[in-house]
């Protein structure tokens, strides 16, 4: 164990580098296919959700509700947000393509043009 722990990147060095070491030697997370995102494993989700029900607690101990948001928001919403605030930050994922067909070949998938 302390043999593996040598291999982390030093906390004091680059935090958010030791921070993700961490998080794949301990085995909570790995790196998915699809880039900026991690594969959260149930040791880790089981943290996740142990710390959303603590926060949770302390949120509604203080009189807060909770509301949830859409996680898919129109382009045109973003581009209100855009001419209202300067220097908006437009980093975000676009879904291009809302349906998927088997190819014509056999070979995977393609974007269904009738969709």
């Amino acid at each position: 164990m302390a043999k593996e722990l040598k291999d982390l990147t030093k906390r004091a060095d680059n935090y958010s580098q030791w921070y993700n070491d961490l998080v794949v030697k301990a085995d909570l997370a790995e790196q998915s296919a699809v880039r900026g995102c991690m594969v959260i494993k149930p040791y880790g989700y089981a943290i996740w959700e142990k710390m959303q029900r603590c926060l949770d607690d302390m949120f509604k101990a203080t009189g807060v509700q909770n509301a949830y948001f859409p996680l898919l928001i129109p382009k045109s919403f973003l581009s209100r947000e855009a001419d209202h605030v300067e220097g908006f930050a437009k980093e975000c994922a676009v879904v291009t393509h809302h349906r998927l067909k088997n190819s014509p070949d056999g070979k995977g998938v393609v974007v269904d043009p009738e969709a």
